[in-house]
């Protein structure tokens, strides 16, 4: 077995009974946590009108993690691009990476990472923005490469820094681009799985080779649950399962304890559209996700596994990190 990259991706999810504050500061403390078992990186994902997620101002959260830890890369999975001008983000990254030179990661996305309505109010009644996605990000790139002083406008801070930029999707189209650009490409696996296979193929055969990136650079988003036994983990993972019944059915709530059985149990249009959902989801004990996971990564040849975390007891939850961590060196 080859040794894996290990990161985690969060979105500061508010749990029952809890606030925005409290959710930020359990991500403070997984980040901490994380650094010190060896994760690669953290990132943030830009959601917007969701009231029990609170990582809607994604570079504020990056810098207020990064400034509580240590040397754990931390960024964004990501940064919906087609929401802002890539000036702004040229400005608020590299601020972000003149903070925290070396440490600092910018992942993009295309989807606006809300609904239609809120993302008319983001883009201003522009929705035709994510069509220029692939410009967007060329124009980013521009802001970093800047080498010419007669430019009319130029990023500060953020011009002449090292800003690695990935590709995020959950579909195809950010496969090609990402091979087009030879940038590395992260895909989200954690709640739309059907795609990946053939995203993967797509990537690795039409990589081009870029200053960037002379090899195609995978990573892929999980969700995993670890616990000392898999009886446990199967427990701990119906919060995961009872959160996305929410998403399918548009009753969201937080992050809820876990149930004997899912809430929507006996229910066939919703255990088939969860299934679907949750198709890469990993539980277990180190043994069995040991085993899944690299199993899983000799499938589609990843080079880093993201994991997100939804276990709703927060000591469950940095010792799922643990057995995840000690599984997969």
């Amino acid at each position: 077995m080859k040794k894996i990259k290990l990161s985690a991706l969060d979105l500061a999810t508010v749990c029952k009974g809890q606030n925005a504050q409290q959710a930020i500061a359990r991500s403070v403390e997984a980040a901490q946590h994380i650094e010190k078992l060896g994760y690669e990186r953290i990132w943030f994902a830009e959601h917007h009108n969701m009231e029990h997620i609170a990582s809607s101002a994604t570079a504020v959260l990056i810098g207020n993690i990064a400034g509580k830890t240590n040397h754990i890369r931390v960024g964004s999975g990501g940064i919906m691009l087609p929401n802002h001008s890539p000036l702004v983000i040229a400005e608020q990254f590299g601020t972000l990476e003149t903070l925290y030179p070396g440490r600092i990661d910018l992942g993009l996305g295309r989807a606006p990472g809300t609904d239609q309505v809120t993302a008319m109010a983001l883009r201003r009644n522009n929705l035709n923005t994510a069509f220029y996605f692939k410009d967007d990000v060329l124009a980013l790139q521009q802001y970093f490469e800047n080498d010419d002083p007669s430019e009319k406008v130029r990023a500060f801070p953020g011009e002449g820094l090292e800003m690695p930029i990935y590709i995020l999707g959950s579909s195809t189209d950010s496969a090609h681009l990402a091979a087009e650009l030879g940038l590395p490409y992260a895909f989200a696996a954690h709640f739309a799985p059907a795609m990946l296979a053939q995203a993967a193929e797509i990537y690795r055969r039409e990589f081009r080779p870029s200053n960037h990136l002379k090899e195609p650079y995978f990573i892929t988003c999980v969700n995993i649950i670890g616990a000392e036994t898999t009886d446990e983990a199967d427990f701990l993972s119906t919060s995961l399962h009872n959160m996305f019944a929410g998403i399918i059915t548009n009753h969201r709530r937080p992050l809820s304890p876990p149930t004997e059985q899912p809430i929507y149990y006996g229910i066939p249009e919703i255990e088939n559209a969860v299934h679907s959902m949750t198709a890469c989801t990993f539980t277990g004990d180190k043994e069995t996700i040991k085993q899944d996971v690299y199993d899983f990564v000799d499938r589609y040849q990843v080079n880093e596994i993201m994991t997100t975390n939804y276990v709703y007891d927060n000591q469950k939850r940095l010792e799922s990190f643990r057995i995840i961590k000690e599984a997969l060196i």
